[in-house]
């Protein structure tokens, strides 16, 4: 059976990128990474892209003077590399409606909290301070709105008393380098379908037991 060919999307250190990669070098994984986009030049995931041998394009947007021509032009590259599905990690841009619309549910996103709580930006800080007892990431299909879609996969971490920012950010980022391949691994095996924007996924177990935070000691 075929590979399903990806396309990854970057801005910075790649490491959920990198994650990818890993999980690509087992021979029975579904997918390989035939390209890695940037919009910036000097972003260090392009570094780990070419130590795997994987071809790298920059496309950086300040060359273009709208969102919408920028897109057009991404997507142009992408779709000559006949990828089969585009994964967002890590990329800091919004993409437009037109992008979305020729990649719909061909395009995955992750996000890290457990959406649709703590869409957008500083998730970390917003969940600390909003005094949650777990958070997470999510991988999803991207739609126009921001940070929305249907939800592939969800992976919980526990926010712990102590924590700061920097040190939930960190624990997520575990769960997001376990969640991401998994979430590909699903779709490259064909088990993933959107019907009436929910994803739903063929042959899955689910967990049962109930997590507490606080325990009560």
């Amino acid at each position: 059976m075929a590979k399903l060919k990806v396309a990854v999307l970057i801005s910075g250190r790649g490491s959920n990128l990198q994650s990818l990669i890993d999980a690509c070098a087992a021979p029975d994984y579904p997918a390989e990474i035939i390209a890695v986009f940037s919009n910036d030049r000097s972003a260090a995931g392009l570094d780990r892209a070419r130590a795997a041998r994987i071809p790298t394009t920059a496309i950086d947007h300040h060359d273009y003077a709208t969102r919408e021509a920028f897109d057009e032009a991404l997507s142009k590259a992408v779709r000559a590399t006949d990828a089969e599905l585009v994964c967002l990690a890590g990329f800091m841009r919004l993409v437009t409606e037109t992008f979305v619309h020729d990649w719909r549910d061909r395009l995955i996103n992750i996000h890290p909290s457990l959406l649709p709580a703590f869409g957008g930006l500083n998730t970390h800080a917003r969940a600390i301070a909003a005094g949650v007892r777990f958070s997470g990431c999510t991988i999803h299909f991207v739609r126009a709105e921001m940070d929305a879609g249907p939800i592939i996969v969800q992976a919980v971490v526990p926010v712990l008393a102590e924590d700061t920012p920097d040190s939930l950010a960190a624990r997520v980022l575990v769960a997001e380098h376990q969640a991401y391949p998994l979430a590909v691994r699903m779709i490259g095996e064909g088990r993933v379908r959107v019907v009436n924007e929910v994803a739903h996924i063929d042959g899955i177990s689910s967990p049962h037991e109930v997590l507490m935070n606080p325990t009560g000691g």
